[in-house]
């Protein structure tokens, strides 16, 4: 495993102007999608963009649907001067569907959807890029579907390796009512339905723990707000994996570059849960010294010249 250690220190609405949803001063994009679609799955309408041309084709995967495909508004402009990139609105959020039912939101139901919009957009092959709870679904898109995945760039992964603690599911302290709900206690489904907005400010809080982070702040609580408490609740009801036996049985699957690039600050995942994830994939780790949870918003050049580099499309200006 190669380790590398990084430092370093534009917008859109969710809605492109006129349509509906857009905010009533819409603000411009850095670049607006060459084309848009849906794709259906049982029912789930899911929104899709395609970017550019050229190949590699990237695909910037969906992550927790708490918020939508616009936390890429970053990497989109830069990668689509070069590459094809295709984004998609994970079930939950954005233009995309939210189903009320938990099952809806497994994890192989986002790679499902993911496979569904490489068909619709004639991708036979693409590097995937993944921030957070999007690893899972990477990792099993490209278990399942190795011919159709080149590489995978992982962010912020969340996946249940040590130091961070295994899942059983959806735990009592999510599902029971608390008399206080101070600081990661607010992470609980009851919170949620009644003090939803309240959550979203603490926990984009510790996600952004860099100074002078106002303005990711603002965007993320505003695409979380495009969704709600009952539908956030559902996706966290959906099973997981549960451990690193289930991360190893997928990395046994996959024989494919791989790059993790993780925040040392970062307040919601540890950072040397994604090196683990780098040394059972035989992979690299690149550590942002001072990044907390979403680098590619806070760090945005370091993560760029990163995938620039892993996805192999020469020295972009």
């Amino acid at each position: 495993m190669a380790t590398v250690r990084v430092r370093s220190d534009v917008d859109a609405p969710a809605a492109l102007p006129g349509e509906a949803g857009a905010p009533r001063l819409a603000q411009m994009r850095a670049r607006y999608p060459d084309s848009t679609g849906f794709v259906e799955r049982n029912g789930v309408r899911t929104f899709y963009e395609v970017y550019g041309d050229g190949e590699p084709t990237v695909l910037l995967m969906p992550t927790w649907s708490i918020i939508h495909s616009r936390h890429w508004k970053l990497q989109i402009p830069y990668l689509a001067r070069y590459r094809r990139v295709l984004t998609f609105d994970g079930r939950g959020n954005g233009r995309s569907d939210r189903p009320t039912d938990p099952e809806a939101y497994r994890e192989d139901e986002f790679a499902a959807d993911a496979l569904a919009v490489m068909d619709a957009t004639a991708t036979d092959r693409a590097a995937l890029v993944s921030l957070s709870r999007g690893a899972e679904r990477s990792l099993l898109l490209a278990a399942h579907h190795p011919e159709r995945v080149e590489r995978m760039a992982f962010i912020a992964p969340a996946v249940p390796l040590a130091p961070a603690m295994p899942r059983a599911g959806a735990d009592r302290e999510f599902r029971e009512p608390r008399d206080t709900y101070d600081g990661w206690g607010k992470y609980n489904r009851h919170y949620w339905v009644d003090h939803y907005e309240d959550f979203l400010a603490f926990f984009f809080s510790q996600c952004l723990t860099e100074p002078h982070s106002t303005k990711p702040t603002e965007d993320t609580i505003g695409w979380g707000l495009e969704t709600d408490g009952p539908t956030l609740v559902a996706t966290q009801l959906a099973p997981r994996f549960r451990d690193e036996t289930d991360v190893r049985a997928l990395l046994a699957q996959i024989d494919c570059p791989v790059l993790v690039i993780h925040g040392k600050d970062d307040h919601v995942r540890p950072w040397q849960s994604g090196a683990r994830l780098a040394e059972l994939a035989n992979g690299t780790l690149a550590v942002l010294e001072g990044s907390g949870h979403l680098p590619h918003a806070r760090d945005p050049v370091a993560v760029n010249l990163l995938l620039r580099d892993f996805i192999g499309i020469g020295r972009m200006p």
